[in-house]
């Protein structure tokens, strides 16, 4: 009769363990995709800011016709990518081509001085700041969640959900860790 209780006792143990390491699971799926929308939204704010820049820009630099074009289209791709390793790959191109955009203002003294630039410059490098936060955060819950996935023995319940460990957004080029410099 005693091992009975045993058995039961420690059979209940396991099943709560069990479902307290599926909540965490969850809860750290959800953080994850919290945290992604997070980053989503912010770069929605700067998908909406770059064309009243660029749209200033035009109006000092109308030869620079080819930079003004290429920060729109890396700006549509940026917008229109689907996976983390997508918006990945579109934001380095779209930081590029605004590091190509600032450079051509550089060349225009009234548009340095124009209050509506201004204004979107420090608009634009306040969100920049967001961002970084926003990618900071998301790698602590993707590391959290990925940890959770790994490690023994919550890895045996999340293989039996089909928990999956979830990418990490980092820039490729060591070059593009530093925040780009907007001086004017």
């Amino acid at each position: 009769m005693i091992a009975l209780i045993v058995v039961i006792a420690l059979v209940v143990i396991v099943l709560l363990y069990g479902v307290s390491v599926y909540n965490k699971l969850v809860k750290f799926r959800n953080l994850v995709q919290e945290a992604w929308s997070s980053i989503d939204v912010m770069l929605k704010k700067r998908y909406d800011i770059i064309p009243n820049l660029v749209e200033t820009v035009k109006g000092y630099a109308t030869h620079e016709r080819e930079t003004l074009d290429s920060v729109t289209q890396a700006r549509t791709m940026a917008k229109n990518a689907g996976s983390v390793q997508e918006k990945e790959a579109a934001e380095k191109n779209l930081n590029q081509a605004m590091m190509n955009l600032f450079a051509v203002a550089e060349q225009y003294p009234d548009l340095k001085a124009n209050t509506n630039f201004q204004q979107l410059q420090n608009e634009l490098s306040s969100l920049e700041s967001d961002i970084e936060k926003s990618r900071r955060y998301y790698n602590g819950t993707v590391r959290e969640n990925n940890t959770l996935v790994e490690s023994f023995p919550s890895n045996i319940i999340a293989n039996m959900y089909k928990f999956e460990k979830a990418p990490f957004f980092e820039l490729q080029n060591t070059a593009e860790r530093e925040v780009p410099s907007v001086k004017f």
